[in-house]
């Protein structure tokens, strides 16, 4: 046969069209064979409802990641602590074996008076729990802080008999100052306190102390979008004053006080936002002698509150 030849013009060389025929090796009957039923859309690559129910999953993990989580509370000055200021708690954790003074007794005997539950750890168990903070064999678990929707504020206001009063922050990331804005908030007669949900403190144990338990007592709530809420505000009828160095009036002649009123308060190095200001119906600074640039966020907060409070006493006189 010519393909078999010996003889050197016979040999046929690789690669030629005529080059040696490879066999299916079944894979035409393969070919044949079906592939079973077709996929759900939602599972078929590059489908648009696969495309859809991809996104919505990876929303409801972002939404599972921005969820508060419980707060683990470690040290024993600070444990003690917040368990005098009634902090909420869901268990005391106590290292087996600790050398107990006076601090763990009193965290025992508090955490037992309020039926709060107190579990015996090892050291290893309790430096993961508090993630290798500095525990002293002493840690306290909060739930998360359960905040207000922010028109819960406003109907809060609406029951209130006397004007509406509302305290917002912009950019306050100091818990302890946020918690002595709550309690001044509380002082001085206000219905709620709002927070934007970014970049801003929350009501952390640290918070809750700073409040002196007033955290309780006062609703907070979180705004995914502040301007868009305060904005809502002034659509409802209150009138939103922002506390800026550069304030259009000072606060002595705070003729806005006796209506119903949103107070926002900045932060201390950078003040209100630009979107805030605008949002804004005046603005409203602090006199204050020279070489003080500034005061702490919590201490203007209060200063304008009870500016607040006296012009609505004496506005009740009258």
């Amino acid at each position: 046969m010519a393909g078999n030849s010996k003889r050197r013009g016979a040999i046929r060389k690789t690669g030629t069209k005529k080059g040696a025929v490879v066999g299916s090796g079944g894979q035409r009957a393969k070919s044949l064979e079906g592939k079973g039923p077709t996929p759900r859309a939602t599972m078929r690559p590059g489908h648009p409802a696969q495309r859809r129910a991809t996104a919505q999953a990876n929303a409801a993990q972002r939404r599972s990641k921005d969820k508060p989580t419980a707060e683990l509370v470690a040290g024993r000055n600070p444990v003690v602590e917040c368990l005098r200021a009634d902090v909420p708690a869901t268990a005391l954790y106590v290292q087996v074996g600790i050398d107990a003074d006076d601090r763990v007794s009193e965290a025992v005997r508090l955490a037992a008076d309020r039926g709060i539950s107190v579990l015996e750890v090892a050291k290893p168990e309790l430096d993961r729990l508090t993630g290798g903070a500095l525990h002293q064999g002493l840690s306290l678990q909060m739930p998360p802080f359960e905040y207000a929707h922010p028109d819960d504020l406003l109907d809060a206001a609406a029951e209130s008999p006397e004007p509406p009063l509302l305290v917002a922050l912009d950019g306050v990331t100091d818990p302890r100052n946020l918690g002595a804005v709550i309690r001044s908030a509380a002082a001085f007669g206000a219905n709620g306190v709002l927070l934007p949900q970014r970049r801003s403190a929350g009501v952390t144990a640290v918070a809750w102390r700073t409040s002196a338990g007033t955290a309780a007592k006062l609703p907070v709530a979180l705004a995914t979008n502040l301007t868009r809420t305060l904005r809502t505000y002034a659509e409802a009828g209150m009138m939103i004053v922002g506390l800026d160095a550069d304030g259009s009036v000072t606060v002595d002649g705070l003729s806005l006080a006796t209506s119903p009123l949103v107070v926002v308060v900045g932060s201390e190095g950078r003040g209100l936002s630009r979107l805030v200001r605008e949002a804004c119906d005046e603005t409203v600074s602090i006199p204050m002698a020279a070489g003080v640039e500034s005061l702490n966020a919590s201490v203007a907060a209060g200063v304008v509150l009870a500016e607040v409070a006296r012009r609505r006493r004496i506005a009740g006189r009258t």
